[in-house]
């Protein structure tokens, strides 16, 4: 009888080995393998060096038999690049994969699938032929973590050897019996068959564009298509849902959804629906973008890298009739009864960029009053405010001045408003004054004073002066038309003491070039209010809204920690949350809520909450008033057993959350909100 080991054996034992040094190696790298907002970062570290979360793929080569047949070699690992047993037998998760094949046809800019399904609609009985993945096709195990898979569709005799060819691979890894989620992953191969280099894509938008909203991009569940390079093998002008007649090419798709609410055609009363597996219906008439959809260059980025930045200067019907859903090229209706039937007309109306702003060219039609390059802004400089006693009238210096740098007559201001509020560990009101007939100083700057104090008798320690302001200045939007245009200025603040004591500025939770991310540019009433640091001021703990449902109900909270948490939680709300005409019931987060840094700076989100924080009064909540910490966590958790919960855990000494959800805690709060 022979010693040797059987294959199976062998290849078990070579896994061993390759496993013991994966841990090794996990085990023994400098700093965290995992972020704070996965649930591997706080995994037991040998369960982690076991299991080894996370999924790459990568397609090494593809190749093409002479009866069509296509092959793809693929290997699947870990972050680390330790290989991964897609059958989940040799190493931790059964990985899921769906392939897609696709080629980009001579003189086209957009794909066509070879992987095809036909999907009859229930509802109006029309078929369609849409691009999807291979069915039936084989695999086989090279190696752990090494693979070649067969396609069942083969590509027809006389394909184009000469355009380019695309295979996309996508899947997941099931690691929820080890509660490590289920991770997801993606990627794409493109060669051209004849062996030539690529040199034709299609690379408009790169993913990280998509993720400054959406985080990390993903649709369709869990399936694991993450990436919008992925995403266009199928939508694409070839996929139509039969069951609304609505393309799902993403040139439609995407502007449409992000249109939403303002698609004309939803004005009107139609909605914007795609139905999906299973029947499932997306409706995405109440989307409403966070950034002015005339910012096109808020998706179509210039600095990603991306090879086609500029095709949004290219105008054409699928792209211009997605977002102007009323217009019909064919009859000129809404199109200045201008017939338009091809795209390659459009430019002769339609120039990429014209001369001046407001023309019809694809800048201009574009452009933004308020960010119209003919204004010449508004720069206010706050240089010091005195005799800031409590009880005092405090006097403010100040500039106000153009972005040029060159001094704007006082005269010509709409607006300029102080707001005073203090103290800086939180701010329990705000006093304001507008700023009238200010004295001109030698240097030319102004001083104003208050005509009332904004500073309470018996105040201590540090308070913040902000301003908001504006003026109305005219710009022309055509050849022979004005439009008047507030041109505000940026919002700043100043900390100041108002007993002797060392100035310290209030914290910062929340940043507003986070906000920017997805707002581009944040901007509310009227624009006089445009940084974090502004808006809480006024959205404090004893901030209030009447209840629209009535004057005679409770208000409405408008702390900013309760505010914004139950606005960006929206559709998701267990209770209704309106402020004035605004209903907030239907906002779409198009991100995951969990990822509580998306919003917070400073680690902000996490237990214990600074000293000296007030008490919210939320009059229309289950309780008022209620503690910092229950006031921001039942901003997103509304239900009336999560206020429950905040409700025994608070005592007469305050709230005890930091005991379970504080620092290292089994339910802190960044390990519960980990994905």
């Amino acid at each position: 009888m022979g010693i040797g080991l059987s294959r199976k054996w062998t290849v078990r034992l070579g896994l061993l080995a390759g496993l013991l040094l994966a841990s090794f190696y996990l085990v023994s790298a400098d700093g965290p393998d995992y972020t704070a907002d996965q649930k591997a970062y706080y995994a037991d570290a040998a369960q982690v060096a076991f299991v080894r979360p996370g999924l790459v793929f990568k397609i090494v080569s593809a190749t093409i038999g002479s009866d069509g047949t296509v092959q793809a070699r693929y290997t699947i690992t870990d972050p680390k690049g330790l290989p991964l047993d897609r059958n989940g037998v040799y190493t931790p998760g059964v990985v899921s994969r769906s392939f897609i094949l696709a080629s980009i046809p001579k003189g086209k800019t957009q794909y066509l699938s070879y992987t095809t399904r036909t999907q009859t609609s229930p509802i109006t009985g029309v078929s369609a032929v849409q691009a999807g993945t291979d069915s039936g096709g084989t695999t086989v195990d090279n190696a752990i973590g090494d693979y070649t898979y067969t396609f069942k569709t083969k590509l027809p005799s006389g394909y184009d050897k000469t355009a380019t060819h695309t295979i996309g691979l996508y899947g997941n890894r099931d690691l929820t019996e080890f509660d490590l989620g289920t991770n997801l992953a993606d990627t794409t191969y493109s060669w051209v068959p004849d062996g030539s280099p690529v040199t034709v894509t299609r690379d408009v938008i790169k993913t990280l564009t998509c993720n400054k909203c959406h985080q990390d991009l993903s649709a369709h569940g869990s399936t694991g298509r993450k990436s919008l390079e992925l995403c266009v093998l199928c939508h694409q002008p070839q996929t139509i849902d039969p069951d609304t007649g609505n393309s799902v090419d993403m040139v439609v798709m995407a502007h449409k959804i992000h249109m939403g609410e303002q698609l004309p055609s939803v004005i009107a009363g139609t909605p914007y629906q795609i139905i999906g597996n299973a029947q499932s219906v997306n409706d995405f008439s109440t989307v409403v973008f966070p950034a002015d959809p005339r910012r096109c260059t808020f998706c179509h980025e210039q600095n990603t890298g991306a090879a086609q930045k500029l095709a949004y200067l290219r105008p054409n019907i699928a792209a211009c009739g997605a977002c102007h859903d009323n217009v019909d090229f064919a009859t000129g209706a809404n199109h200045h009864d201008i017939v338009q039937t091809s795209s390659k007309e459009c430019i002769l109306c339609h120039q990429s960029e014209g001369e001046i702003e407001f023309d019809g060219s694809v800048t201009g039609a574009h452009t933004i009053p308020e960010f119209s390059a003919q204004l010449p802004g508004v720069v206010i400089e706050l240089l010091s405010i005195t005799n800031t006693a409590p009880g005092a009238k405090p006097t403010v210096t100040f500039t106000v001045k153009d972005k040029s740098g060159n001094a704007i007559p006082f005269a010509q201001m709409a607006r300029v408003r102080f707001q005073v509020a203090g103290p800086n560990t939180d701010y329990p009101a705000t006093t304001t004054g507008t700023v009238a007939a200010p004295t001109t100083n030698s240097d030319g700057s102004l001083s104003w004073t208050f005509t009332t104090s904004p500073i309470p008798a018996g105040s201590k320690g540090s308070f913040t002066l902000g301003v908001e302001a504006y003026r109305n200045v005219t710009i022309q939007t055509r050849t022979d038309t004005t439009q008047v245009v507030r041109d505000f200025c940026l919002n700043t603040q100043l900390p100041f003491s108002v007993d002797g004591s060392p100035v310290v500025a209030r914290r910062t939770t929340v940043s507003t070039d986070l906000c920017n991310k997805c707002h581009a540019f944040l901007s509310l009433h009227g624009g006089n209010r445009n940084t974090v640091g502004e808006c809480v001021m006024c959205h404090n703990p004893n901030a209030t809204a009447a209840n629209p449902g009535g004057a005679d109900l409770p208000q409405n909270s408008i702390d900013f920690s309760v505010m914004v948490h139950r606005i960006h939680t929206g559709e998701n709300l267990t209770i209704p949350y309106q402020i004035g005409s605004s209903n907030f019931n239907e906002v779409r987060f198009p991100g995951d809520r969990r990822r509580c840094n998306a919003c917070h700076v400073n680690s902000s989100q996490l237990l214990p909450l600074p000293s000296g924080l007030l008490k919210v009064q939320d009059p229309n909540g289950y309780i008022s008033p209620e503690g910092p910490a229950t006031a921001a966590c039942t901003g997103c958790h509304t239900t009336i057993e999560a206020a429950s919960h905040a409700d025994i855990n608070t005592g007469r000494l305050g709230e005890s959350c930091t005991v379970c959800h504080g620092g290292t805690a089994d339910f802190a709060v960044d390990k519960v909100h980990a994905q």
